[in-house]
């Protein structure tokens, strides 16, 4: 039970697959630097039938650590958590960053009950800290609707600017206000996203370097709008018009791959065929639009896949 409570950052992270405009309380948390945001529209996601399915499908092995938690604490992430917004200026794996959320809590319940478990706490700014024992992250509630979550130096920095303006630059928070305005979940990267890589047994394509192609990206964006019509967007940045026609002849390439294959992955070749991609200028753009009962289909497995593993 003490891994379930001081874990509870951990638990808002959780949401992070899937914001009317996002919570300007939530964006003035951001640190300046920051260079990979994501948001959850948690209250939107619950009201479509994929958005229940999806959380139902990343919480489901965890539904007794929740109900643990929520007896003790009050606390439900499920039903209590209305927003969250996640940022990181950090590259992936320094496990550095914060989690910030919206919604309904009872913080005197939630500290005791961390508390008794072991957690430690100090106060910051005229703001408690709960920290875990080796006090490395922590997570502080700056009202009963809003914490805050992370390592401690994100924390107490996010404590320091939670009566100011957003010190994010304004085109970030621009694009930010767009994307969250319009998706249910979306994720904004402004540098290389280190995590793009080619299949190590992907075929090279005539004229087309796969590695060089997918090294030019310079940021990237995308958001999914939930419905019986599960709409993916997203663009990346190039660093010249021909890296993208370079980076946009790559993903046809996959596109067609997939649809030479149709019959030994039926699923693969029906999500190759819905996708659309274009370039424009610098700019690539991919659009995909499937059914929702198409895209529990091509999820599931995968779902399955994790039990396995899990047990």
């Amino acid at each position: 039970m003490k891994t379930q409570i001081l874990a509870t950052a951990t638990l808002f992270a959780v949401f992070s697959g899937v914001l009317s405009a996002a919570d300007p309380r939530l964006l003035n948390l951001v640190m300046p630097d920051a260079t990979v945001l994501a948001g959850v529209n948690v209250d939107q996601a619950k009201a479509t039938p994929f958005g229940q399915y999806v959380l139902t499908t990343l919480l489901g092995s965890q539904a007794q650590q929740l109900q643990q938690l929520a007896t003790l604490t009050g606390f439900d992430p499920r039903r209590d958590v209305n927003e969250l917004l996640l940022a990181s200026s950090s590259a992936p794996g320094n496990k550095t960053g914060l989690a910030m959320a919206r919604g309904v809590f009872d913080p005197a319940k939630i500290a005791a009950a961390a508390q008794s478990a072991g957690a430690g706490a100090e106060t910051y700014g005229g703001v408690s800290i709960i920290e875990d024992p080796e006090h490395q992250n922590g997570f502080a509630f700056l009202d009963s609707t809003l914490v805050v979550a992370g390592d401690l130096a994100n924390v107490k920095a996010a404590i320091d600017r939670r009566n100011g303006g957003p010190t994010i630059p304004a085109a970030l928070a621009a694009r930010v206000n767009q994307l969250s305005s319009t998706e249910d979940a979306w994720a904004i990267s402004t540098v290389p996203p280190s995590t793009l890589r080619p299949p190590a047994a992907a075929p090279p394509a005539k004229g087309v370097n796969i590695q060089n192609a997918l090294q030019t990206i310079q940021s990237a964006s995308g958001g999914v709008k939930f419905g019986s019509v599960v709409v993916l967007t997203g663009q990346a940045q190039a660093a010249t018009p021909q890296d993208a026609s370079s980076l946009g002849d790559v993903m046809k390439l996959f596109v067609s791959m997939a649809q030479l294959q149709a019959s030994q992955h039926p699923e693969a070749a029906a999500l190759a065929q819905s996708l659309v991609v274009s370039a424009q200028g610098s700019t690539v753009k991919i659009t995909l639009s499937l059914p929702e009962d198409q895209i529990q289909q091509l999820v599931k497995p995968k779902a399955a896949a994790r039990k396995v593993v899990q047990m």
